[in-house]
Order: C-alpha cells, then sequence, then structure tokens
C-alpha cells in the first residue's frame, strides 16, 4: 500500500530524509554517472533522486501512482512540471521508448508488483536498464518506521533477483545502501558518511537497503533449420501392370492382376 505523497515529500525535506537522499543517491550515481542523451523515469518517489539528472538527461519523468498522489515536480515554479499520475501496470508511453528507469518506494509498495515490473520491460529501450531499491529483509531499516522504507514488503536478494528474472530482467549489478542505523539522533546524521563507510565492512549483510541494477533481456528468435525431406513410396493401382511395389523393391517379381506399382512407374 502506498503512503502518502505528502508525507514522503516531508520526509525529504527533514535532516534524516536528506542525509537519505545523500547516501541513497550516490549509490544511484556510481551506477548511472552519465546520462547525456538518455532518457530517464522515475517510479515511485523518485523525485529526490532524479534531480542530479535534470541538466543531464534529454528528458527525465517523474511517475507517481495513483493511489500515492502527485505533486509538482520540480517544486520551482519557472520549470516546467515533469510529475504525472499512472497505475502499476498502465505506464503512458509507447514500447522501447525509456533508456532509464529508477524504482523508489515502488515495487514494496505496489499492489501488482508483477504488472508493474512488465510495463517496465514493456516501455524500456532494448538493452535498456532498471534500477530497483527496495528495503532489504534482513536490515534494521525495513523493521523500523522512522521512514518510508519500514512499510510496503522488504525483499531478500534471492527474492529479488528471481522476481526481476520472471520478469525478463537480468541482474547486472548488486548494490546495497543505508548501513547507519534508522534514528534521528544528531549524533548518528552528523556521522552518517562514517557509519556508511564502516557498515559495508562490517555488517553488509545487513544493510537497510538493497540496489540492485537490471537490464532488458530482449530474446532473438531461434532461426528454423531446413527440413530434409524424404520422397516416401506410395503404391499406385495399376489394374493390368506388373507387380511392383515393396515386393519389386526386394527383387521379387511375379504376374498378378490388380496389383500396385510405385507411383511414376510406367
Amino acid at each position: 500500500m502506498y503512503l502518502d505523497v505528502t508525507h514522503l515529500k516531508e520526509f525529504y525535506d527533514l535532516p534524516l530524509g536528506r542525509m537519505l537522499r545523500v547516501l541513497v543517491g550516490s549509490r544511484v550515481k556510481m551506477l548511472w554517472p552519465e546520462m547525456h542523451g538518455q532518457s530517464l523515469l522515475g517510479i515511485g518517489y523518485a523525485a529526490p533522486y532524479l534531480r542530479p539528472y535534470l541538466k543531464k538527461t534529454n528528458r527525465v519523468f517523474a511517475g507517481m501512482p495513483a493511489a500515492q498522489g502527485v505533486v509538482k515536480w520540480p517544486r520551482e515554479v519557472e520549470v516546467p512540471n515533469k510529475a504525472f499520475l499512472m497505475e502499476d501496470g498502465q505506464l503512458p508511453f509507447p514500447d522501447s521508448c525509456i533508456d532509464r528507469i529508477l524504482l523508489v518506494h515502488s515495487l514494496e509498495m505496489a499492489g501488482q508488483p508483477g504488472a508493474l515490473l512488465d510495463e517496465v520491460y514493456r516501455v524500456l529501450s532494448p538493452g535498456g536498464r532498471v534500477i530497483v531499491i527496495v528495503p532489504n529483509r534482513r536490515g534494521a531499516w525495513a523493521r523500523s518506521e522512522v521512514s518510508p522504507f519500514g512499510y510496503g514488503r522488504p525483499y531478500s536478494r534471492p527474492q529479488l533477483d528471481n522476481f526481476l528474472s520472471n520478469h525478463h530482467l537480468s541482474v547486472v549489478s548488486r548494490e546495497e545502501a543505508l548501513f547507519v542505523p534508522p534514528t534521528n539522533s544528531r549524533m548518528v546524521l552528523k556521522n552518517a558518511r562514517s557509519f556508511e563507510r564502516l557498515g559495508a565492512v562490517a555488517w553488509s549483510a545487513f544493510a537497510g537497503l538493497l540496489v540492485t541494477e537490471a537490464e532488458k533481456q530482449v530474446y532473438r528468435g531461434i532461426p528454423m533449420k531446413a527440413s530434409h525431406v524424404t520422397r516416401v513410396l506410395r503404391p499406385v493401382f495399376l489394374p493390368n501392370g506388373k507387380t511392383a511395389g515393396a515386393q519389386a523393391m526386394n527383387g521379387h517379381s511375379r504376374q498378378q492382376e490388380g496389383t500396385f506399382a510405385n507411383e511414376g512407374e510406367s
């Protein structure tokens, strides 16, 4: 079940939300450092992580589920709105038109996650890539209500990999994020980067988020081999002809009225 968009917007304006924007956003930028000339679509509430690409992409959109609600994005009055309402299984784009898709606060909230991934596959261009960010089932952030990542369905690494594969999205990169404890403590927020570096080494299996990049699999048709046609001898009735058929093939010849001969024999 999706959270209300106003609550998500307010969270990312808080110190904890700004910390997440930096720590999680750095993982996204590590995977996608350059986006020049490409199109980018965010689904869920991906707006905080799309902003760095506003001037680096050809086109950027923010799709927000109807059950969540939508707000203008970017929020600056002078910048044209790039956000739109959508349903899990209905993206308003033609086939194979988007180069990159980012899912945040999306897959774990979706009422029809399979239909959502089917649409992601449909609109991705051949070889296009998607980053899926979901709460880690083993992490503390999935069990804490201090952030939006404490809601919805968390995933384990095998669950997420299999789910993507079942929808023809091949995993190409696996990252983790949020080794910081889920708290509003000023001490933790102040030292968030140090916690993140330490956690990546000391307790990487308990990361708060799974950050997975996958590629659209495009299957090529399997060419059919030319079939070898074997000529089949078919008996033909010759009322007054000589005996043929299997007996003639075996070298046996005898007179018989109303017998069969091979097709084409005169």
